[in-house]
């Protein structure tokens, strides 16, 4: 089987490396794919990822059987739906679907309706209004961007001069046309984690629960980033909050088989606070997530190739998941300044050493080969080092043993991924 799949990030390398180790898995591309993904793969350059039209070109020309759809931006702008008409196999939600991800009031109202639980929330298209609506809610107090502002577009502010200033710059342009609309929540409290889906035809398969570590620096300090660590199991959630979080999917899956024209088929991800009042939902996003993916599936042992096809073919009853009982945990190497202003083409060296450790895989997020064939940083975060284990400090300490071994200009990371999870459900008190 030929397969394409759309992204450059770690969560498509992630993907890319699963569905590779699949014997149904003949020709791999990935478009456009990184530095990474073209040591297993034939990265493909030239093709807009957010057009359905050239996609379903390439696809064709290429006898492409499945196409996996990475990131949210072609979700978003109907490129499954262009796939789906022109005969394909397609991992990914319909544009409507994915309208769950790609407007926080679509996703806000949608839970609404189906009595899912999460935060209450007012949204505003007038700044003037949601300034009066934040003084008067007091805080602390959640400010979002509706729209996709590549996970940067979320403010918790502690005071309310924070959230009047959050308000002021989406209204000002800061996240572009996502700021245009204005979505303000109660700011839950309660550690967060997330559970990924494998959704079609109403049902839910969960995946394995992770937890991600959104602040740049250590601490929980600094600006929110697209995720800075994460690793997976979680051990600070119980058992019955499991069960509800994927009660709490189930009825998700079941709600998009009955609003959307097209049942959902893809990933569903769940990003949980575990609330005292039980697991409450913070936001849906319509793929899987990154970086979580890129300790989610190290742990999936059955085939990716087999899974996405059921999902893909509306046949949820075919999915069987196995997961492995080791704990996975990576953290991410980042350019200087991310998520602010940062450099590119720093030389990338020491990967190698690092996967000669037990257990450990480099998914490259932000590099490009050189044409001298050397690794080079293109993005802001860069590599996503990952440990496999059997205990949890194992892990952590086999993914920064190999974080040490790997060097370019500027590396900055968090030293304290996993170190709360540790400590027990008090250090989130």
């Amino acid at each position: 089987m030929n397969i394409l799949v759309l992204g450059s990030g770690g969560r498509e390398h992630a993907i890319a490396w699963a569905l590779s180790k699949s014997a149904r898995c003949d020709e791999l591309f990935v478009a456009p794919g990184n530095g990474g993904t073209a040591s297993f793969a034939t990265n493909v350059s030239g093709i807009n990822a957010e057009s359905g039209e050239e996609v379903a070109t390439f696809a064709r020309e290429h006898a492409i059987e499945l196409v996996v759809i990475g990131p949210e931006a072609p979700l978003v702008v109907g490129v499954a739906d262009v796939l789906r008409d022109a005969g394909f196999a397609v991992f990914g939600p319909s544009a409507e679907g994915a309208q769950l991800e790609g407007s926080k009031d679509f996703s806000k109202r949608f839970m609404a309706r189906n009595d899912i639980p999460t935060a209450a929330y007012a949204t505003f298209e007038d700044a003037d209004a949601a300034c009066a609506y934040v003084t008067e809610q007091g805080a602390p107090i959640v400010v979002k961007a509706d729209g996709l502002a590549a996970g940067k577009g979320v403010v918790v502010a502690e005071i309310v001069e924070d959230a009047l200033e959050a308000v002021r710059t989406c209204f000002d342009g800061g996240f572009g046309s996502a700021g245009a609309r204005v979505v303000i929540e109660e700011c839950m409290t309660g550690p967060e984690c997330s559970m990924l889906s494998f959704v079609s035809n109403g049902v839910s398969n969960p995946m394995a629960p992770a937890q991600d570590h959104k602040r740049a620096y250590d601490g929980d300090k600094g600006p929110n980033t697209g995720g800075m660590g994460v690793y997976s199991p979680v051990p600070i959630a119980t058992e019955d909050e499991l069960r509800q979080m994927e009660d709490i999917m189930q009825h998700a899956a079941e709600a998009t088989k009955k609003e959307f024209a097209l049942d959902y088929r893809g990933c569903l991800y769940g990003g949980f606070m575990l609330t005292p009042e039980g697991p409450k939902i913070v936001e849906f996003n319509a793929r899987f997530g990154d970086p979580e993916t890129q300790v989610v599936l190290p742990r999936l042992e059955s085939d990716l190739v087999d899974v996405m096809m059921a999902v893909a073919q509306g046949k949820p009853e075919e999915v069987e998941l196995a997961w492995s009982d080791k704990w996975a945990v990576s953290v991410v190497l980042a350019s200087a300044g991310y998520p602010g202003s940062y450099e590119k083409g720093k030389v990338i060296t020491g990967i190698d050493a690092a996967e000669e450790l037990e257990g450990v895989t480099v998914f490259h997020a932000g590099t490009k080969l050189a044409e001298d064939g050397s690794l080079l940083t293109s993005g802001g975060r860069v590599l996503n080092v990952v440990a496999l284990a059997d205990t949890f400090e194992a892990a952590r300490n086999q993914a920064y043993a190999a974080v040490d071994l790997i060097d370019f200009e500027g590396k900055q990371f968090r030293r304290d991924i996993a170190a709360k999870a540790l400590k027990g459900r008090s250090a989130w008190a």
